[in-house]
């Protein structure tokens, strides 16, 4: 999950595992609180406090799932309670079309986040996931675009604080059990690679001429599409790009030395890191077809 204030900002991670959450009793009650103000109808723990992989200064990521037009000014007096300052939560839309809304807060000197999170919308992204489809938007703190699967993934890895009716645990057990992650979005998003291939080819038209900034794009969107392809491969979600790297380098049957030569491409950003980019993506391809 990732936002800000005024604007997102980055997440936590790429990818989440099954850690328990540790219990902070402001931020439990705080979500108790949250499904109060009328259109919230859950509160789900994400990033690395979900999985139990935090630093004593990371985060606590709220994803607060709301129907309809959740109330800005109730939850803007609650934050501001919280935190005994003034707090604006930006609204839906308001951090773009993705990332949504919500707030950056301060509870007790502890960064606590709120990201609104459409559940309707989530609904639907789910169906969708269920058939092999999925988008990549624009959205301001994901370069490489945000992934529509992303809300599936956050729903799977994350974990429910508060829910009165029940209607977060219900998806949740979808998405992890009853599928689970689904064989169309798998092929789907293992087939995408062919854009990897595509985006290097382009690169290898700028790289002779010094266009760094082409290149650069290029190659990244190449890496980023590789990475989504791997993890879908082997059933995983990949929320976002900050730490996808290393969770790609990580993978059972990720080409050797995968984040090394990655980095040494993105570096060089010459013909010869092209054609090197260029023998990556077959060897993954290669993985992916097997």
């Amino acid at each position: 999950m990732t936002g800000t204030g005024n604007g997102p900002r980055g997440g936590e991670g790429a990818e989440c595992g099954d850690g328990a959450p540790v219990a902070w009793e402001p931020v439990v009650r705080m979500a108790e609180a949250l499904t109060a103000v009328p259109g919230i109808r859950g509160v789900l723990l994400g990033g690395s406090r979900a999985r139990g992989t935090h630093r004593p200064d990371s985060d606590w990521d709220l994803g607060v799932y709301y129907r309809g037009a959740p109330d800005l000014g109730r939850l803007a007096a609650l934050a501001s309670a919280a935190q005994g300052s003034p707090v604006q939560v930006a609204g839906p839309g308001g951090w773009g079309p993705w990332v949504n809304g919500g707030a950056w807060l301060r509870v007790d000197g502890v960064p606590v986040d709120w990201i609104l999170r459409d559940l309707d919308r989530v609904e639907r992204v789910w169906e969708d996931c269920r058939a092999g489809r999925y988008e990549v938007g624009v959205q301001p703190g994901h370069p490489l675009g945000f992934w529509s699967p992303g809300y599936a993934g956050e729903v799977a890895y994350g974990r429910v604080l508060a829910d009165p009716a029940g209607e977060l645990t219900a998806l949740r057990h979808r998405v992890r059990v009853e599928p689970g992650y689904p064989e169309p979005l798998r092929r789907a998003l293992a087939g995408a690679a062919w854009e990897a291939e595509f985006s290097v080819a382009a690169a290898a038209k700028s790289a002779p001429a010094g266009d760094a900034l082409h290149v650069s794009l290029c190659l990244a969107r190449a890496f980023g599409v590789l990475a989504q392809a791997l993890h879908a491969h082997h059933r995983r979600w990949l929320l976002n790009e900050k730490g996808a790297l290393a969770a790609t380098a990580a993978l059972p049957g990720t080409p050797e030395g995968f984040a090394d030569r990655v980095t040494a491409c993105l570096t060089a950003l010459d013909p010869g890191a092209v054609g090197a980019a260029a023998g990556l993506v077959r060897e993954v391809r290669g993985v992916l077809d097997a």
